[in-house]
């Protein structure tokens, strides 16, 4: 004759309860065999469609049949979610970005905006860029278009002041969702912008900011510099696919190893800001030789709008250059969680940086 049968189904056997063990102790094992409450999720219990297009064809289809014909996202499209998805990593704590280039006019407060405005575009924490070039940066004018009222040099000034997000919004600018803090626009008064100084005003901005975004000078033996340095988690190395923008770039990330930085190099992003190029340098060669050094190389292509030199807009910017801002800002966003879970002080501080 057979055996009782399980009303548990066909995949759960029907095992004897020991009389030793605590009922309890049953009834918790009963409910994660047939799946607990928790067990119920999103995923179980609603049907899986494809996700809804919005762009070309298929976005078209979808729209006029009213979501009865779905074709799918088209690659292009799967792409860019993949990359917002990425950019909306969560983040612990706080995370400091030092965009940096010994060379001057290469692109680097562009490429420092580009990284800024499309982090605060798709992010829900709190976004501040730091401008702190000494020689009068002008990341203030790519991102909001107008003078501002206070500088980071009034911030130093009045730091034993700040004892909220609302004392220290009024030494920064909104530009759409990102916070700007402006760089002293007197050359005397910014060049004593030095380490020390740098180090209060960060350590004011990670009580109130998720990430940090320093836009450097070009000078990488400034006391400023030597500051962000020891604070960067992830580097972003500006470049050109050009003779004297690829290699001075290069030799940025030279003495970054010369002075014991070979774990942000090896880490880096880096960016190359394509306005300029010729049909003379291989490209490629260009690329291959920082993806050999680096993390991962993202080419900002020419855009008409950044070329103007002023105010920059996301909407604006040709498709190309906004998927380029969207894959450098995956690309550091997906340092987040593997940076935040290292000892940096013990790292930034052994082998006697210079």
């Amino acid at each position: 004759m057979a055996g009782p049968r399980s009303e548990l189904g066909p995949h759960v056997p029907l095992e004897r309860t020991d009389p030793l063990r605590p009922a309890a102790s049953a009834s918790r094992e009963l409910a994660h065999s047939e799946g607990s409450a928790d067990a119920l999720s999103y995923q179980q219990l609603v049907r899986s469609r494809r996700d809804r297009p919005t762009e070309g064809w298929r976005g078209a289809v979808y729209t006029m049949t009213r979501g009865r014909l779905n074709p799918g996202l088209s690659p292009p499209e799967a792409d860019r979610r993949q990359k917002i998805a990425r950019v909306q990593a969560q983040l612990a704590g706080w995370h400091t970005i030092t965009v940096a280039s010994m060379k001057g006019g290469i692109g680097k407060t562009t490429v420092s905006a580009l990284l800024g405005l499309v982090l605060a575009e798709y992010r829900g924490d709190r976004v501040v860029a730091l401008d702190a070039n000494p020689d009068a940066g002008t990341l203030a004018d790519r991102v909001l278009g107008h003078p501002v009222l206070y500088t980071v040099r009034d911030l130093i000034t009045n730091l034993h002041t700040i004892h909220s997000l609302t004392d220290i919004t009024r030494y920064t600018s909104l530009a759409g969702r990102l916070q700007v803090l402006a760089s002293e626009q007197d050359p005397a008064m910014s060049e004593s912008f030095n380490r020390d100084e740098y180090e209060q005003v960060t350590a004011v901005l990670k009580r109130f900011y998720n990430i940090i975004i320093t836009d450097s000078g070009t000078g990488l033996i400034h006391s400023a510099m030597a500051g962000a340095l020891e604070a960067t988690r992830t580097l972003v190395i500006v470049g050109a696919p050009t003779v004297d923008g690829g290699s001075r770039a290069s030799k940025t990330l030279d003495w970054l190893n010369a002075h014991g930085y070979d774990d942000l190099v090896s880490n880096a992003v880096v960016a190359l800001s394509c306005d300029r190029f010729s049909r003379d340098i291989d490209r490629s060669a260009v690329i291959d030789h920082f993806a050999a050094r680096c993390r991962a190389v993202v080419e900002i292509p020419e855009d008409p709008h950044l070329a103007t030199g002023g105010l920059i807009q996301l909407d604006h910017l040709r498709e190309r250059t906004r998927d380029a801002a969207l894959t450098l800002g995956a690309y550091v966003a997906d340092q987040f969680s593997w940076n935040h879970a290292r000892s940096y002080s013990a790292a930034h501080h052994d082998g006697g940086r210079g």
